[in-house]
């Protein structure tokens, strides 16, 4: 147990009583590089078990744990309650706020399903491309599968589309390329942005500072992706024929991404990108028509959409975006931030503050658990819910559209079990965090990375990359490196807020060659087993986008492009 750091007065407590605790980078033998090695190991073992071993996310996080917990305990000299404390306090944070917005953001898209306002969704976005095939799954894929991804995430929106994209009639694996391609723009927003939710949780940076300089990297991909696309469904014809469109969609989704992850609600960034550029695509549309050649004429449906079902099922987004605009408003006499915010909780977990110390000596910020009760982002969709459930469950044409306050409650009840296993692995994927974290394994890597100096701003986005790849998910990508990446940052002299958003932004393009994520696609077009051939055809397209972002990294951190930032 290591002793007693300066600027702690313990002299009145018998140490068999309390044991206080700080980080030292040089733990193991008075070596930074012995002791960042020896932190890299729950790392390595997290990464072993899920791909070398195929163990579930589950068992390879709890794996993981138990190797942090050791290495904290017997490697850095950090008390074992301290370190179980350290693990209950990431637990209770991957459950709230982290699980609460994600569940409640799948349920929010489920009531769309049960109510079936989802296929009148489905079918207004097949009545926009005018009979085009690929215009249709461009929005399909970029468009629609962006607002699964900003209120579902997790795999959602690549299972939903390619299903939607086959039933088109595009080929299996065809659709199966271009949905997880598609699904890379949004995902740093994805799930009402709890990537960026929980970075700034975990560093300590506001969450909004981080997603306003992810709205000057992600925007970069989106701009082009639309145009990728048309490529991977048409090839260089249907590029030729079609990219105005693509140009017009995809350019009003990075600017609206833009605008919005700065001066509007950032959790809602993808929700308002991807209704613009869907808006934008309409719009186009009625002024300009593509040139179709008659292999690429979609399907048909034989029954016309009617105005007022067009408009009940779009409601549920419009409603979302009213919800959390009203949250945000601060003008005119209303301060809704800080009216909500008169509930947020505040806690010094027990056992835990006090004794953690930060390097002054002075009690650890990170030991304070907060929780916004009723401004966070799973409590305002639950609310979306509600009231998606009250005016379905009055519409007139219930024996069509059926929806009850107990379908809803029913379809809560069906989510929560649906997830239980997702539950669980974002929860102790978050204690596996806290407990690198706050033993300073975490920053022991980070000071050691530093050591490359500003070239660490060209190789941040890789650790993103690497972490989503791996665990299927930029959420536990950041809950892995947000911590390290500023920590390096720091040392370094990097903006850290710049290399925090680099991890997020990084992760995008990991997500596209996660098995995760490509097992959910094979299976989706019922082509099981083909995930090898999957990879083959998507692993250039996320190589390509990350040197892309890490140039882009790169620059941003030098006087070239740092104007860029906000």
């Amino acid at each position: 147990m290591h002793p007693t750091r300066e600027g702690a007065s313990v002299a009145t407590t018998p140490p068999a009583v309390l044991a206080f605790y700080a980080p030292d980078v040089a733990a193991v033998g008075g070596s930074l590089t012995a002791t960042a090695l020896l932190g890299l190991v729950p790392l390595a073992v997290f990464f072993l078990l899920l791909t070398a071993a195929r163990r579930p996310a589950l068992h390879s996080a709890l794996g993981a744990l138990l190797a942090a917990l050791s290495v904290a305990v017997l490697g850095y000299g950090m008390p074992l309650r301290l370190g179980a404390l350290s693990a209950a306090q990431g637990m209770a944070f991957g459950l709230f706020p982290v699980m609460l917005i994600v569940v409640s953001a799948l349920w929010f898209y489920e009531l769309t399903v049960v109510s079936n306002r989802f296929e009148d969704l489905r079918r207004s976005f097949n009545a926009v491309g005018r009979g085009d095939l690929r215009v249709q799954a461009m929005l399909i894929a970029f468009c629609f599968g962006g607002l699964l991804e900003a209120l579902a995430g997790f795999g959602a929106p690549v299972a939903i589309t390619a299903a939607m994209l086959m039933a088109l009639g595009l080929p299996r694996i065809t659709s199966a390329v271009t949905v997880l391609v598609a699904n890379t723009a949004p995902v740093a927003f994805g799930a009402m942005a709890i990537p960026i939710t929980t970075a700034g949780n975990l560093t300590g940076i506001p969450a909004g500072d981080i997603a306003g300089v992810i709205g000057r990297q992600s925007p970069l991909l989106a701009l082009f992706v639309p145009q990728l696309l048309l490529f991977l469904v048409d090839g260089w014809r249907g590029l030729r024929q079609l990219w105005p469109v693509a140009l017009v969609t995809g350019g009003v989704f990075a600017l609206a991404q833009f605008w919005c992850s700065a001066h509007f609600a950032y959790e809602l960034t993808d929700v308002v990108a991807a209704l613009a550029g869907f808006a934008a695509a309409v719009l186009m549309l009625r002024l300009w028509t593509p040139r179709t050649p008659d292999d690429q004429r979609s399907r048909v449906d034989a029954e016309p959409l009617t105005g007022r079902r067009v408009t009940l099922a779009v409601l549920p987004y419009l409603l979302v975006i009213a919800v959390f605009a009203l949250a945000k408003l601060d003008a005119g006499g209303l301060r809704m931030p800080e009216l909500l915010g008169a509930a947020d909780i505040q806690l010094n977990w027990p056992g835990l503050y006090g004794t953690l110390l930060a390097p002054d000596g002075s009690p650890a910020g990170s030991a304070v658990y907060k929780l916004e009760v009723l401004g966070n982002p799973g409590t305002l969709l639950l609310l979306s819910g509600l009231l998606v459930t009250l005016v379905y469950s009055r519409a007139k044409d219930a024996d069509r559209f059926p929806m009850t306050p107990r379908t809803g409650l029913a379809c809560a009840g069906r989510t929560v079990r649906n997830m239980r296993r997702a539950i669980a692995t974002v929860a102790t994927v978050m204690a596996l965090s806290y407990v690198m974290n706050q033993s300073g394994q975490t920053l022991a890597i980070g000071t050691w990375l530093a050591a490359t100096g500003g070239l660490f701003a060209l190789l941040s986005p890789v650790l993103g990359w690497l972490g989503t790849a791996v665990t299927g998910s930029d959420t536990s990508s950041n809950a892995l490196f947000a911590t390290l990446q500023q920590t390096a940052g720091k040392a370094a002299g990097i903006d850290p807020t710049l290399l925090v958003a680099a991890n997020t932004t990084g992760g995008v393009v990991g997500k596209l060659i996660s098995p995760q994520n490509l097992t959910i696609a094979a299976t989706a077009v019922e082509q099981p087993g083909s995930e090898r051939l999957l990879l083959r055809k998507v692993v250039g397209y996320s190589v390509v986008m990350l040197a892309v972002l890490c140039v882009l990294v790169f620059l941003q951190s030098l006087p070239v492009l740092s104007w860029m930032l906000p």
